[in-house]
C-alpha cells in the first residue's frame, strides 16, 4: 500500500486552529471512509474528539471539490472518484491537558488521536506527516519535539517530514511545538531527551538529566537485568510547566507531562522539595508504562478499538502496579530515601482508607467501570468507588510482600513483571502482538513465583475487605499505625472546598454531616452563630470536643436551613510507617532487599 500522507499547520494560533490534511493515493472505489478516535489510550473515557473539527472539505488531485458526508458523530465518507483524494479540515485546539490538543501564540501540542483522521482500510499503511510552523517572524524560534522518526532531510527538532509504520504508531507519538529547554542523557546507552516548555526561572536541566538517568536505568535493569536493553531506540519526556497543573500520559517512546513550574529544580539549590519529588514520581510512573501497558497489554487493548470503550478488569495491574513501582523505583535508584518512600506509602494508605467506596467496589470492578465511574467522578465518589491507581498500588504491595514472605525473599513481584515482559511485551511491536487474557493472570503469577496466590487474588483483587498491610509489613520490620489529627479537632465527616469557599464537596458515609442531613453542595454559613469560611472552619472546630452538639446554618441552593450536628472523633491525619521494635537483622535484610531491589 502507498503511504497515507498528512500535513498539519498551526494555521491561526490566536484562534487555536490547526489545519490538517490527509491524502489517500488509492481511495476506496466505493467511496473512502474516515474516522476519528473517540478516546485516547491511557485515559479511559470517551472524549468525542470529533467535536473539535470545525470545517471539513474534500478535493480531488486536480483540486476539484468532492462531496463528503458525515455518517455519524465521528465518521465521514467521500464520494467515489478516480485518483488521489485529500481531506482538508480545521481542528479547534484549546485543551490544556496531556490528552488532546492545544494551540496559542506561545505553544502548540497535539496527540494524533485528536487531529489525524484514520483512513478505513488503510490502518496498516505507512504514514508520513509534514509538520509546518506558524506563519510569521514571531515563530522563528519555534521547534518540534516528538519521538516520531524524522524523514530524510528533516533535522531533529526541526519542522518538516516525519514517518510512522502505521496509523497506530502515528497516533502514539505526541508532538510539542514552540520554544523549550532541552537536555539529553543516556540510560544504558539509549538517548533520552527532556523537553520543558513554559516559563521557568533558573531551571536546572543538568540535574533533571542526571536524576532521570538514574531512574530510567533502574527500570531498564528491572525488566532486563542481564542485557540492560531498553525497549526503545530513543525516548522523549515532554513537559509543559504551568502555574498549577499535574498530569501525564504514556506513549510507546515518549510521555506528555504537565507540572507546576515551582516543582522543577532550581540551579544552585540541592535540596529536594516535595514538589520535585512528586515530579520525579510522575516521570517514573509514565516511564514504567513503556513496559507495562504500552507493550505488556491486556487482551482487550491488543489491538485498541478507538471507536468505543474497551473493557478490561485488569487496570489494577496495569495502572495500579505502575503506581506501586513509580515511587519504588525512585528509592531503588537512590533519588529518595527509604524514609521518604515509607512516608509516600503511608500517604497512599491514608488516601485509600479515607473513603467507604473501598468497601463496596473491588479493584477489578473499578477497572471495568473506569469508563463510567473513575473518569466521571461526582460528589459521591468517595462513598461509591475505589481507585484502581491507589488501591491497585496497595494490591501490588500486598502481592510483593506476600511473595517475598512465602518464598523467604527469593521471589518477588519483580519476577512476575519480568515474566509478563518476556511473555507479552518484549516482542509486542516485532510481529508478536498478543495481549494478556484475564483468565491467564493467576496462572502467570504462580508460574513466576512458584506459590499459590489464589487467596490474595480473592481478597485483594476481587474482594472489598481492607488489606492486612500491618501484618504484611511485620516480617520487614515495619510498623503501620494511624496518626490522628494532633490538634484534636473534631470532624464534620465532610470535606469542605477551602479558601474563602465553605461549600461541602464530599459528605462521607456514616459521618456527622450525613447524619445531620447535610449534602454535598451545601454552603456553610455559620456555626453556633459565628460566620464560617473555608479559611476559619478548622479554627472554629478546634474550640470543641468530639461529641459536642453544634448548630449549623447552611444554604442549600437559595434556601437557608438550620441543622443540629454531633461532631465526630478527629480524623486520621495520616498513616505512618516506621521501623518496629521487632526490627532485627533478618527483618533488616528483607527490607533492604525489597527496597534496594
Amino acid at each position: 500500500m502507498k503511504p497515507i500522507h498528512y500535513t498539519i499547520v498551526p494555521k491561526q494560533p490566536a484562534a487555536h486552529l490547526f489545519e490538517v490534511t490527509v491524502t489517500v493515493a488509492e481511495p476506496d472505489p466505493a467511496g473512502q471512509r474516515f474516522v476519528l478516535p473517540v478516546w485516547i489510550p491511557g485515559s479511559y473515557m470517551v472524549r468525542e474528539f470529533a467535536r473539535n473539527i470545525v470545517t471539513l472539505r474534500a478535493f480531488s488531485e486536480t483540486g476539484r471539490k468532492v462531496r463528503v458526508e458525515k455518517t455519524d458523530k465521528h465518521r465521514w465518507q467521500a464520494a467515489p472518484l478516480k485518483g488521489a483524494l485529500t481531506l482538508r479540515y480545521e481542528v479547534y485546539a484549546w485543551d490544556l491537558s496531556v490528552r488532546s490538543a492545544y494551540l496559542d501564540d506561545t505553544i502548540g501540542f497535539f496527540n494524533g488521536t485528536s487531529v489525524f483522521l484514520s483512513v478505513l482500510g488503510h490502518e496498516q499503511s505507512p504514514c508520513t506527516v509534514e509538520i509546518h510552523p506558524p506563519a510569521g517572524t514571531a515563530y522563528r524560534s519555534w521547534r518540534v519535539a516528538t519521538a516520531l522518526p524524522e524523514a530524510r532531510g528533516t533535522k531533529r527538532y526541526g519542522f518538516g517530514g516525519y514517518t510512522a509504520p502505521d496509523y497506530d504508531a502515528l497516533i502514539d507519538h505526541p508532538v510539542m511545538l514552540g520554544e523549550f529547554e532541552l537536555e539529553t542523557f543516556h540510560a544504558h546507552g539509549v538517548p533520552h531527551d527532556i523537553v520543558i516548555a513554559g516559563r521557568v526561572a533558573g531551571l536546572d536541566m543538568p540535574r533533571l538529566g542526571a536524576d532521570l538517568s538514574r531512574m530510567c536505568e533502574a527500570q531498564i535493569a528491572l525488566f532486563e537485568p542481564k542485557s540492560k536493553q531498553a525497549p526503545v531506540e530513543r525516548y522523549v519526556f515532554m513537559t509543559l510547566a504551568v502555574s498549577d497543573g499535574y498530569g501525564g500520559l504514556e506513549h510507546r517512546a515518549s510521555t506528555a507531562l504537565i507540572c507546576n513550574r515551582a516543582d522543577l529544580p532550581v540551579s544552585g539549590r540541592t535540596e529536594q522539595t516535595d514538589g520535585y519529588r512528586t515530579y520525579l514520581g510522575l516521570c517514573s510512573h509514565e516511564y514504567f508504562h513503556t513496559w507495562n501497558v504500552k507493550r505488556i497489554k491486556p487482551a482487550a487493548f491488543a489491538p485498541y478499538d478507538l471507536t468505543q470503550e474497551n473493557y478490561t478488569s485488569l487496570l489494577w495491574l496495569f495502572e495500579g502496579f505502575t503506581s506501586y513501582y513509580d515511587d519504588l523505583m525512585l528509592v531503588r535508584s537512590g533519588l529518595i530515601t527509604q524514609a521518604d518512600y515509607l512516608t509516600l506509602v503511608g500517604k497512599t494508605v491514608g488516601g485509600v482508607l479515607r473513603g467507604n467506596g473501598r468497601l463496596k467496589q473491588s479493584v477489578a470492578e473499578s477497572s471495568f467501570d473506569a469508563w463510567v465511574k473513575y473518569y466521571r467522578q461526582d460528589e459521591n465518589a468517595a462513598n461509591a468507588i475505589v481507585s484502581y491507581y491507589t488501591k491497585g498500588a496497595l494490591v501490588a504491595l500486598a502481592f510483593d510482600l506476600t511473595i517475598r514472605a512465602q518464598t523467604g525473599n527469593r521471589k518477588s513481584l519483580d519476577d512476575v513483571m519480568r515474566l509478563l515482559w518476556r511473555r507479552f511485551g518484549r516482542d509486542f511491536y516485532h510481529g508478536k502482538a498478543r495481549g494478556m487474557a484475564e483468565a491467564e493472570v493467576e496462572a502467570l503469577f504462580a508460574e513466576a513465583t512458584g506459590i499459590d496466590l489464589t487467596a490474595v487474588f480473592a481478597h485483594a483483587v476481587r474482594g472489598t475487605r481492607d488489606l492486612p498491610l500491618a501484618e504484611l509489613f511485620e516480617p520487614f520490620g515495619i510498623a503501620l499505625a494511624p496518626e490522628p489529627d494532633k490538634s484534636g479537632k473534631p470532624s464534620l465527616g465532610a470535606r469542605v472546598r477551602g479558601g474563602t469557599d465553605s461549600t461541602l464537596v464530599t459528605v462521607y458515609d456514616g459521618g456527622a454531616a450525613q447524619k445531620a442531613g447535610l449534602s454535598a453542595g451545601d454552603v456553610l454559613v455559620a456555626l453556633d452563630g459565628l460566620r464560617v469560611t473555608g479559611a476559619n472552619l478548622d479554627a472554629l472546630l478546634g474550640r470543641y470536643l468530639s461529641g459536642a452538639k453544634v448548630e449549623l446554618h447552611v444554604f442549600r441552593r437559595d434556601e437557608l436551613r438550620t441543622m443540629q450536628l454531633k461532631l465526630d472523633q478527629p480524623e486520621v491525619a495520616r498513616y505512618t510507617l516506621a521501623l518496629s521494635s521487632k526490627s532485627g537483622s533478618a527483618a533488616d535484610k528483607w527490607r533492604e532487599r525489597w527496597l534496594k531491589g
